[in-house]
C-alpha cells in the first residue's frame, strides 16, 4: 500500500520540478511512511513519486518507482494473484529481482500490454511510464477499492492517490466545481468522474487510462460485472454453470451449488488476501461479514486472528460488543476494544477534512478512523474489512423494501398516463406535511418518469435541494436535477445487460457509485489515515461476478435478505449470528446532532459558521429547518445535517 503522484508534461514546455515532485510525493506520507522515491525521465518530461508503506518484500529490492526495460511504475495497492501470474510470466522467459507484486505488474504490461490489467485480481491504482511508447498508462481497480484522481491541464497529467498531492503543484488551481458540489449534496460523495475541484477528476472504477505524446486521450472500461458474470444461461454469460438440460441447453446452478460456490470462493479469497510480510488482523462488529472474515482467517492461521471491535460509552444498548464478544470468545480470540464518547468526535472534526479532501458524508468515518488507529498503535498494519457483502448479496433491508415498492406499485403506477401521474404529485403539494417527507419525492419522481430507486446515501433529493439551495446559485448553475447521474447509470446497465429484475438493476447503480465514491472512499481514507492497509475479501473479483449473477430469489428468499450468503457461512460461524436481526456499523451521530445539547450546537455551529455560507449556494433557513424537523424525530434528518458538516469542514479546510 502506498501513497503515489507525478506529473507528465507531454504537451508542455515545461520540464519536471524535483523539489515540486517531492512536495507533491510527501503529501502523502500518511499512505507510506516506511520509503519514499522518485523518479524523474531523461528528458524531465515525466516525474513519478511514491511513499511506501511496506507490506510485502520489506527489502531495498521493492523500492519504488520501479523501473524494468525503459518502463517505470508508481503503485499503490496489493494484487492477490501475483504469484499465480509470476509464475506464468517466468515460464515465458520474464525474471524477477524481488518477491513482491509490483515487479509482476510491470512485466505483466511490458508482455501482455494494457489488457494485462484484466488479469489482475486485488485493488491498486497505479500509473506507469512506457518509455519505448511515449505514453502513460494509468489504472484503477475492478470496483474502486483504491483512488486515482488525475487533471488535464495546459498540456500536462498531474496525478495523485489523493487529491491533496495534486494540489501541491503549483500550476494547480483551487476552484469549486459548483455542479459537483449539487451532486454531492444528493449523494453525500462526488460521483466519479468529478470532485468538488473544477477539473480534478477521479477515474471510474474499473477504467484505465492512456496519454500518448501527441497529447491524445483514452478512456477504456476494461471490466464491468456485468459482462464479466461467471453464470451462464439468463442471468450471466459465462464461468460457471451445472450442466446441461435435457435438451442440450445451458441450466442456472441450484441453490445448493450457489452455496457451495460461494462459500469455496470466500475461503479462498479471505485466505489470498492474508499474504503478507508484517502482521495482519480484522475489524469486528459480531455481524455476519466481520464474523465470517474473522472465523476464515484463524481458520487459515491455525490460530486465533487479532480482532478491533468500539463501542459508546454513554450508548452502551446500540454497542455490539456482545455480538463481537461472543464470536470472539467461539474463536478464542483475545479482542481489542475501545470506547468512544464525544472526546473523539471533536477530534476526528478537527481532523477529518485533512484526510477528505474529497468529501465525504457517511458518519461511519468516525468509528473507523479510531478502529484504524487502535489497530496499528497494537502493530497490525494490514486488516480484513467486510464492505461489499450487503451490496453483492443484498443485505440491507432498504433493499428489499424497494423491491416491495416496485413490484407491488411502482411498476403498475408507471404506466398511468402522464396527466395521471403528474396531477397526483401537484395535488399532493396542498397535503400537511413536513418539507422533508419522502413521500413527495417518490410522486415527483413518478410524474416525471424517473426510477424510484436512488441509492442509499441520498442525503437531500430534488425537492428538498429545491429548498435548500439559494435561489441565484440555481439560476447560476440551471436548475439541473441529479437524476441525470442516476439515469446515466441505468442507462449503462442496458447498454451492456439485457437484465431486467429490479433487485439487479438497483445492485448494478450502488456498485457503480455508492461503494466506491462512498463506502470504499471512507475505509480507504480512515485506514490510510493511520497508515493502516485496508483490504476487503468480499470483493474479490471472482465473487463479485459471482453474485452479480445469482437471481434475485436467492439473494431475497422469502423475504429473508442475504440469503444465500447466510446459507453459504452456516457452520463457519454461530446460527444466532447468521439470522440476528441486522444492525448495521451503528453510530450516535443522530443523538448528537439533536438540537439544545451542547454537542449539537457544536456540529451545527460548523455549518453555520463556515466560510461556504459566504458563497449564497445554501439556504440556511433551509438548514434550520432541517434541524428541527431533526428534533421532530425525522430519522433521516441527521444525515442530511451530518453531509453539510462534512461539505463545511471540507471548504473551509481547502477553499475558503
Amino acid at each position: 500500500m502506498c501513497g503515489i503522484a507525478g506529473v507528465y508534461h507531454f504537451q508542455s514546455s515545461q520540464a519536471v520540478d524535483k523539489q515540486v515532485l517531492t512536495a507533491m510525493r510527501d503529501a502523502l506520507t500518511h499512505r507510506g511512511p516506511d520509503d519514499a522515491g522518485n523518479y524523474i525521465s531523461p528528458d524531465r518530461k515525466v516525474g513519478l513519486g511514491t511513499r511506501r508503506l511496506k507490506i510485502l518484500d520489506l527489502t531495498p529490492a521493492g523500492h519504488m518507482p520501479m523501473g524494468v526495460e525503459g518502463a517505470w511504475i508508481t503503485y499503490n495497492g496489493e494484487v492477490y494473484n501475483f504469484q499465480e501470474l509470476r509464475d506464468e510470466l517466468k515460464k515465458l522467459g520474464r525474471s524477477f529481482r524481488s518477491t513482491g507484486d509490483t515487479e509482476v505488474i510491470l512485466n505483466a504490461y511490458l508482455t501482455w500490454g494494457p489488457d494485462f490489467v484484466k488479469r489482475l485480481n486485488g485493488m491498486f491504482a497505479f500509473v506507469i511510464w512506457d518509455e519505448k511508447e511515449r505514453r502513460v498508462f494509468a489504472a484503477r481497480d475492478h470496483m474502486g477499492i483504491k483512488p486515482l484522481y488525475y487533471t488535464l491541464q495546459n498540456g500536462s497529467f498531474y496525478f495523485g492517490s489523493e487529491i491533496k498531492a495534486i494540489l501541491a503543484h503549483p500550476d494547480i488551481k483551487r476552484e469549486l466545481n459548483e455542479e459537483a458540489l449539487s451532486h454531492y449534496l444528493t449523494f453525500s460523495s462526488a460521483p466519479a468522474p468529478c470532485t468538488l475541484f473544477r477539473g480534478i477528476k477521479k477515474l471510474p472504477a474499473g477504467h484505465s487510462l492512456i496519454i500518448r505524446s501527441d497529447g491524445s486521450v483514452k478512456e477504456t472500461e476494461y471490466w464491468n460485472p456485468v459482462r464479466s458474470s461467471r453464470v451462464s444461461g439468463p442471468e450471466g454469460t459465462h464461468g460457471f454453470a451445472a450442466g446441461a438440460t435435457s435438451n442440450g441447453m445451458e441450466s442456472l446452478p441450484t441453490e445448493s451449488e450457489y452455496i457451495d460456490e460461494v462459500r469455496s470462493l470466500l475461503r479462498d479469497s479471505i485466505k489470498k488476501q492474508m499474504v503478507s510480510d508484517v502482521p495482519f488482523g480484522c475489524f469486528l462488529s459480531g455481524g455476519i461479514d466481520s464474523s465470517t472474515n474473522a472465523a476464515l482467517m484463524s481458520e487459515a492461521l491455525g490460530r486465533p486472528v487479532e480482532t478491533f471491535s468500539v463501542g459508546y460509552r454513554d450508548f452502551p444498548e446500540m454497542n455490539e460488543f456482545v455480538h463481537s464478544r461472543d464470536t470472539a470468545e467461539r474463536l478464542g480470540i483475545a479482542p481489542h476494544e475501545l470506547f468512544l464518547d464525544k472526546s473523539h468526535l471533536e477530534t476526528f472534526l478537527a481532523r477529518y477534512a485533512d484526510h477528505f479532501d474529497d468529501p465525504n458524508g457517511d458518519p461511519a468515518a468516525l468509528p473507523l478512523y479510531w478502529l484504524s488507529k487502535l489497530a496499528r498503535e497494537n502493530g497490525v498494519i494490514v486488516v480484513q474489512i467486510g464492505e461489499g457483502a450487503d451490496e453483492l448479496f443484498a443485505g440491507y433491508h432498504q433493499y428489499l423494501r424497494a423491491v416491495r415498492l416496485y413490484g407491488r406499485w411502482w411498476r403498475w403506477l408507471e404506466k398511468l398516463p402522464s396527466f395521471a401521474r403528474r396531477g397526483s404529485f401537484s395535488a399532493s403539494a396542498v397535503l400537511p406535511g413536513s418539507q422533508f417527507d419522502p413521500h413527495r419525492e417518490y410522486l415527483r419522481r413518478l410524474a416525471e418518469h424517473q426510477e424510484p430507486f436512488w441509492g442509499l446515501a441520498i442525503a437531500w433529493n430534488d425537492l428538498q435541494k429545491k429548498k435548500l439551495i439559494a435561489p441565484a446559485f440555481t439560476n447560476h448553475i440551471g436548475n439541473r436535477s441529479s437524476y441525470e447521474v442516476v439515469q446515466g447509470w441505468y442507462q449503462d446497465l442496458e447498454r451492456v445487460s439485457s437484465k431486467k429484475e429490479f433487485l439487479a438493476r438497483i445492485t448494478y447503480l450502488e456498485l457503480k457509485h455508492r461503494l466506491p465514491e462512498f463506502l470504499l472512499a471512507r475505509a480507504d481514507r480512515m485506514t490510510m489515515a493511520h497508515s493502516v492497509e485496508g483490504r476487503v475479501p468480499f470483493l474479490d473479483t471472482r465473487l463479485v461476478e459471482l453474485a452479480f449473477g445469482i437471481p434475485s430469489s436467492l439473494k431475497l428468499k422469502g423475504g429473508e435478505s442475504k440469503y444465500i450468503l447466510k446459507k453459504a457461512v452456516e457452520g463457519i460461524i454461530p446460527s444466532e449470528i447468521i439470522w440476528r436481526k441486522k444492525q448495521g456499523f451503528w453510530t450516535p451521530m443522530a443523538h448528537w446532532l439533536t438540537p439544545g445539547t451542547k454537542t449539537a450546537e457544536m456540529l451545527l455551529g460548523v455549518i453555520r459558521n463556515s466560510k461556504l455560507r459566504t458563497h449564497g449556494i445554501l439556504n440556511y433557513s433551509c438548514v434550520e429547518a432541517a434541524a428541527r424537523s431533526h428534533r421532530s424525530g425525522d430519522a433521516a434528518s441527521a444525515f442530511r445535517l451530518w453531509n453539510l458538516v462534512s461539505l463545511s469542514l471540507w471548504y473551509d479546510r481547502w477553499l475558503s
